[in-house]
């Protein structure tokens, strides 16, 4: 069984940073693409950042600039780094992965962490 599970998210003030993980765990083959949707309430999720199976990323056109994914593949973890936090960024935080196992090919998802933006 392969589970995500996230860590770092909270309540910071506009212009705060916060730090999320992403440890995929389990019976991993290999970890195609791996990143972070969000999701804000009445609002239909949505792509943050992602690295792709080959290796490329991908963000949201709002956070550009602001936000940074990375990864330590020996672990199958993936950060996302949220600088210059603005209250539009208030959501509840994602983790996707698809991922290779005795399964097949398969899309993971983590619980969710929520990121409040709020002076």
């Amino acid at each position: 069984q392969v589970q995500l599970v996230e860590s770092g998210g909270g309540v910071v003030p506009p212009g705060g940073s916060l730090r999320l993980s992403c440890a995929a765990s389990g019976s991993i083959f290999k970890v195609y693409a791996m990143g972070w949707y969000r999701q804000a309430p009445g609002m239909q999720r949505e792509l943050v950042a992602m690295f792709s199976s080959g290796g490329s990323t991908n963000y949201l056109d709002s956070v550009k600039g602001r936000f940074t994914i990375s990864r330590d593949a020996a672990k199958n973890t993936v950060y996302l780094q949220l600088n210059s936090l603005k209250p539009e960024d208030t959501a509840v935080y994602y983790c996707y992965a698809q991922i290779g196992s005795f399964r097949g090919l398969d899309d993971y998802w983590g619980q969710g962490t929520q990121v409040t933006v709020s002076s």
